[in-house]
């Protein structure tokens, strides 16, 4: 029998219950060690267990209070967003996906899944537990991304920017108010900075970097890339 996220903690999480309550939720769905969060309907982080703590760094008194969102990439913040929202109006009780989580100085790709709480015979979501794989078990292709820096002046990212939507050189030129060869001296320099040997690949790894937002058109450079 599948168990429901209602009888893997039995009723709405209190505080009471503790990390080990929140590690054999984790075990009953993936039979394994994972680093796990309780968040309120808020998204607000309520408890975490201790592989929780240490993916983030911890301790469980800085985590607890603090959006789940912030500790997540902004350019995948939008569509996780959209996901949390489903559950939280009742269309669906849990959801799979893979997130682009930002420690101290790095982020990874990881995969994690969502499941909502419903206390006792309340049917709205009480609560939702969120589980990323534990510290210690990450595959070697986690996918370690470049931590967030100041990459682009703001005409590097207009430019990117325009690259991503489609925009050839002589429009995005006249966009800009710039020449043709202002335009591909831009994109010259970033592909130097992106370590890319032409525009699609540009576009590319800006998206894996998590410098494009996921899941916005027209594309959009998180401003914590910019200058």
């Amino acid at each position: 029998m599948t168990l429901s996220p209602h009888d893997l903690v039995m009723d709405r999480p209190h505080a009471a219950d503790g990390p080990e309550a929140l590690d054999a939720a984790a075990a009953g769905v993936h039979g394994s060690p994972a680093s796990v969060a309780c968040l309120d309907p808020t998204l607000t982080i309520q408890q975490v267990n201790q592989e929780f703590d240490r993916r983030f760094g911890g301790p469980a008194e800085d985590l607890c209070g603090r959006p789940f969102c912030d500790l997540v990439h902004p350019s995948v913040r939008q569509p996780l967003m959209r996901q949390f929202s489903r559950v939280l109006e009742g269309k669906g009780h849990r959801f799979a996906t893979e997130v682009i989580t930002v420690g101290q100085d790095t982020a990874h790709t990881l995969p994690m899944t969502a499941m909502a709480v419903r206390g006792g015979h309340i049917p709205d979501v009480a609560a939702i537990l969120v589980m990323l794989p534990a510290a210690d078990g990450e595959s070697a292709d986690s996918g370690v991304v470049v931590p967030r820096k100041k990459l682009l002046s703001e005409v590097d990212a207009r430019i990117l920017e325009g690259i991503a939507a489609g925009v050839s050189t002589v429009p995005l030129a006249s966009r800009l108010y710039l020449s043709r060869q202002g335009v591909e001296y831009h994109v010259s320099g970033l592909l130097r900075k992106l370590k890319v040997p032409n525009r699609a690949a540009l576009v590319s790894r800006a998206y894996s970097m998590g410098v494009l937002k996921v899941g916005t058109w027209p594309p959009k450079v998180v401003e914590d890339f910019v200058k």
